[in-house]
């Protein structure tokens, strides 16, 4: 890369995932912004530039365009005169006819078909060089360790190896502009949603993993792992880091794809329809990675209410839904009683306010949202009750019978909580419809983490980006 930029030639990357810096040495930029790469002698940062700014930025946040000749259609060109040209004025300046579009068509086939084979080589190696070895130091690995590390990793080399028999089926070697690969990925969509545990489990293998290598044996026994099966100098975290980034780049060569792909071409629909696809499954990942991050929110929320009792608010629920101050009314002298309620997946956790410091909460009770009704009420006197109430609604359960009562202080609040039971609904159904869980090592992590920072007082480090925004 570097002989190429020495060499003169222009290289151009595009951006995986968004890079935010406060430090004016270093370039900002978004997921799918096109980048100068103007030094790349170091292997872990890389100069470029932006129009006008310059500075270093991560190059695992980047890949190298396929095709460098191509104009920069979503990349404003500069001009001698300094002023920016438009897309059609670099691509008249360039020169790009139907057959340079069919090249570039073939570039980004052969760049899938040859990025599928070394992925699998890659899976290979991991499997067959470092968990096979490591099965058969039972001394040194516990099954629950080893699933920790690598995951499903072994589920996705068996997916993958199908995968590159169907690309390679539908891939023409004479012309391979002409191949017909976007069915390949609306046939294995669903099945590269296993993706989604591995990246959910990443986190915890790179913990697990920073364990390890504090004691040096399981240094040396990794690296000769890594020797034996004559894999690159890269540590097994960063091996292990491939997968998350293979399934962002999907839809990031797919668009590439599409971009090259003729309307009247006949693969021209399932490649347009692969995009959308693997952008939902992108979706799909990136949502259950966001809920797992909450957990975290959640366990250091729970640690800061006192008094709590019972069971962890993460044993049945992942995600807070909304929150906010009601007047909840008790029988049988219908006690009003100023309380804050926090609606999670499946539960509504009640607390209230210290009298003096009013950011001191105390957990007084819950409600299981899994037996409830929710009932709008009009304006007027309940004769449950035998109150008058207003912008008022009732949780019921009928097995036992239970019946809540809350007021809102405006119309409008009553509305939005209105809407947060039902959205709270519609959570649970699609969270049992993907099959959404957290696991119990999972679970007691984010405890653990909570409390320790609890008791600290000091800020918890967060992992850094891996994902497409």
């Amino acid at each position: 890369l570097n002989w190429l930029i020495s060499d003169g030639s222009v290289v151009y990357a595009e951006a995986l995932w968004d890079h935010v810096t406060m430090d004016d040495q270093e370039l900002g930029f978004k997921a799918g912004d096109v980048i100068e790469v103007m030094d790349a002698t170091n292997k872990e940062w890389w100069w470029g530039r932006i129009l006008d700014s310059e500075g270093w930025f991560p190059a695992s946040f980047v890949r190298l365009r396929v095709n460098q000749d191509e104009p920069m259609d979503d990349y404003p060109m500069k001009a001698e005169d300094g002023k920016e040209e438009d897309a059609s004025t670099a691509a008249r300046r360039y020169g790009v006819g139907q057959t340079s579009k069919d090249q570039m068509r073939t570039n980004v086939i052969n760049e899938i078909i040859s990025t599928e084979r070394d992925y699998i080589k890659h899976l290979k190696d991991i499997c067959e060089g470092y968990i096979k070895q490591c099965r058969k130091r039972a001394d040194m690995f516990t099954e629950e360790q080893l699933k920790t590390i690598f995951g499903n990793i072994e589920d996705i080399y068996k997916c993958q190896k199908k995968f590159v028999k169907a690309l390679e089926k539908k891939f023409n070697k004479d012309h391979p502009h002409l191949s017909e690969i976007g069915s390949c990925f609306l046939e294995y969509q669903t099945e590269f949603q296993i993706y989604s545990e591995y990246c959910n489990n990443h986190p915890n293998a790179c913990m697990e993993l920073s364990q390890l290598t504090k004691v040096n044996k399981y240094v040396y026994f990794f690296e000769a792992c890594r020797l034996l099966q004559k894999m690159i100098d890269i540590s097994l975290d960063g091996f292990l880091l491939t997968p998350v980034q293979k399934i962002c780049k999907y839809p990031l060569q797919l668009a590439e794809l599409l971009k090259y792909t003729n309307p009247q071409h006949r693969d021209f629909k399932d490649v347009e329809a692969a995009l959308n696809a693997m952008k939902n499954v992108a979706r799909l990942i990136n949502e259950r990675k966001r809920r797992l991050e909450n957990i975290d929110k959640i366990a250091q929320w729970q640690s800061s209410i006192e008094d709590w009792e019972g069971e962890d608010v993460l044993v049945r629920s992942s995600e807070l839904i909304y929150s906010g101050e009601l007047t909840k009314i008790s029988q049988p002298q219908a006690k009003t009683q100023q309380r804050m309620f926090f609606l999670f997946d499946h539960q509504l956790v009640c607390c209230k306010k210290d009298l003096l410091r009013r950011d001191i909460l105390y957990y007084k009770s819950r409600i299981n949202m899994d037996d409830m009704e929710i009932v709008d009420m009009d304006d007027g006197k309940d004769k449950d009750f035998n109150i008058s109430v207003k912008n008022a609604f009732k949780l019921l359960c009928r097995d036992p019978e239970e019946v809540h009562l809350f007021c809102a202080k405006k119309p409008e609040q009553k509305q939005r909580w209105l809407k947060a039971f039902e959205n709270e609904r519609k959570q649970v159904q699609l969270d049992q419809e993907t099959g959404f869980s957290i696991t119990e090592v999972q679970k007691k992590q984010a405890m653990l983490n909570a409390n320790k920072q609890h008791h600290t007082g000091k800020p918890k480090g967060e992992c850094g980006p891996f994902f497409f925004s």
